[in-house]
């Protein structure tokens, strides 16, 4: 069992990685054009006074600014930042991303949980990108949830490795979805949310660190999604 889901994994990575190729050359292709057009209607906003046509540009250069935002996500995936490496407090990590992710639970009324380890939880990374990470599955299960509901963020150190587990009580992730989740062009969301990117963030930071993320698909009901750093660095060959 435990040969059969590492094979999963060791496909899904070369998957995306090939993904990371096409992705890149997209990337630039897509948002030169995004830039322009978004420039451009800043540019005409400046001398219009008519209301319709000033609300017109301003809906053209706000579709723009969203496309532009999601091509960045995407060159995360397709060119992730070195990391900056430095000592840091797992605990202090997760509370950080917990406190970001804060305001967005409050308004949908979501209770979030920190289960923080009482072991010594020191590592070597960089705990900006472990952040952004630890956030973006909190944002995943918020957006799962979409109101009510309870998610539990619990941090370990485990065989030289430190653990961030997310996990909620919404509908859970079906078995044959396990792994494609992390695909950034698969969305498991109504038409019209985007490409669901966070997963994909969280996958690509943990590589830059040698680690991974996976779904724990023992666990239910709800999801729970893992992210592993190693406790020293280990950067991945594409990262270097």
């Amino acid at each position: 069992m435990a040969d059969s889901i590492e094979s999963e994994r060791d496909l899904r990575d070369e998957k995306l990685k090939s993904l990371k190729r096409l992705a890149y050359g997209a990337s630039h292709e897509i948002n030169n054009p995004l830039a322009n057009i978004a420039s451009r209607a800043q540019s005409l906003l400046v001398g219009e006074t008519d209301p319709d046509r000033r609300h017109e540009l301003a809906t053209i250069y706000a579709q723009a600014m969203r496309g532009h935002e999601m091509i960045a996500d995407l060159m995360l995936f397709a060119r992730p930042p070195v990391p900056q490496w430095g000592a840091c407090h797992l605990n202090e990590i997760a509370q950080s991303a917990i406190e970001q992710m804060l305001p967005l639970a409050k308004r949908q009324s979501t209770e979030l949980k920190l289960v923080a380890t009482d072991h010594d939880a020191n590592l070597t990374a960089d705990a900006n990108l472990v952040t952004l990470a630890t956030a973006a599955l909190i944002r995943n299960a918020l957006e799962a949830l979409k109101t009510g509901g309870q998610i539990e963020v619990t941090v370990a150190i485990d065989d030289q490795v430190a653990t961030i587990a997310v996990q909620d009580d919404g509908p859970g992730i079906a078995d044959d979805q396990a792994e494609i989740v992390f695909d950034p062009f698969h969305s498991g969301r109504e038409a019209g949310r985007g490409l669901g990117f966070g997963l994909t963030k969280c996958w690509t930071i943990a590589q830059a660190h040698g680690g991974d993320a996976y779904i724990d698909t023992a666990y239910g009901p709800g999801a729970r999604v893992v992210l592993e750093i190693p406790l020293s660095p280990q950067p991945s060959s594409e990262s270097e």
